[in-house]
């Protein structure tokens, strides 16, 4: 049976990707660096290749054998290198398709770091001769753990998306997608933008986190310079803090307000609402 190698294995999409594989049975290799961390994210049961996109030789073993990846490398000033190595060591292995993670609005020479460098790995993918399906994923709702902290405290989200309608998608719903098409069930060479099932403002986020939650919570607009100011100060590397300035602004711009049926075209269901994301994997961790 086909192997599919894994890379950001225990990263917001990589571990849903991880367990579905599992769950259909699937041989897999999660690509990782930390396999005491990996083996906490992913269970004792996880089959783990230890490895770096720095480390060519270590990639190059954790491709032997394997017929598949799902592609996903996280934001990095080295992004693009990373994932040029990694597609090195793919077609090196004889890998016939990889399923890449991608991101709404990538292309190359876009204004938005993060959105220029997908769009840079995406042509490195398309240049590289091996067959491949692109999914580039709206706005994550997994963004939105980085506000436990102040919903716990305050019953508040602090962004600067001002009034920006988002169609943010689940990550188990682009797991979901990519897990589809590593089983064959898209052609070579589509791409595919996942989004959510309706574009909302983050006033209406807050309001379907209140029920799902069981507590109130309001989103307050920030202002650019005090959301900067205040991920520096939390100690976000200055080019991750602009990165994700970045991406609000596009946001702001309506990059991601537009919705797709791309989740039920791939996987035959619908995509979840975002008070079911809250339900399942926010709640949780609020009791903890």
């Amino acid at each position: 049976m086909t192997t599919v190698v894994v890379t950001g294995a225990t990263g917001n999409v990589g571990r849903h990707v991880v367990s579905e594989l599992g769950r259909r049975g699937i041989p897999y290799r999660a690509l990782t660096r930390n396999l005491e961390r990996a083996t906490a994210v992913l269970g004792p049961g996880a089959d783990l290749a230890q490895g770096d996109f720095s480390d060519r030789d270590s990639l190059r073993a954790a491709f032997v054998g394997a017929e598949q990846a799902f592609l996903s490398c996280a934001n990095d000033p080295r992004q693009v290198e990373n994932a040029a190595n990694a597609i090195e060591a793919a077609a090196t292995a004889g890998v016939r398709q990889i399923v890449l993670l991608s991101t709404v609005g990538a292309e190359v020479g876009a204004a938005q770091t993060f959105a220029d460098q997908h769009g840079r790995i995406e042509h490195r993918l398309r240049s590289a001769g091996i067959p491949f399906v692109i999914l580039r994923s709206g706005f994550l709702m997994s963004n939105l753990l980085g506000s436990l902290p102040t919903i716990g405290q305050a019953g508040r989200i602090f962004l600067p998306a001002d009034d920006a309608r988002v169609a943010m998608i689940d990550p188990r719903d682009v797991a979901a997608c990519a897990v589809a098409a590593l089983c064959g069930q898209r052609g070579d060479g589509e791409t595919h933008l996942i989004t959510g099932p309706e574009a909302m403002t983050f006033t209406e986020v807050a309001r379907q986190l209140s029920t799902a939650l069981g507590r109130t919570v309001e989103y307050v607009a920030v202002p650019d310079e005090a959301a900067l100011a205040g991920m520096l100060e939390a100690g976000l590397p200055p080019w991750l803090a602009e990165g994700v300035m970045g991406t609000f602004q596009m946001l702001r711009e309506g990059i991601a307000a537009d919705t797709t049926d791309s989740v039920r075209q791939l996987t035959g269901h619908d995509p979840r609402p975002v008070a079911d994301f809250a339900h399942d994997l926010m709640a949780p961790l609020l009791t903890r």
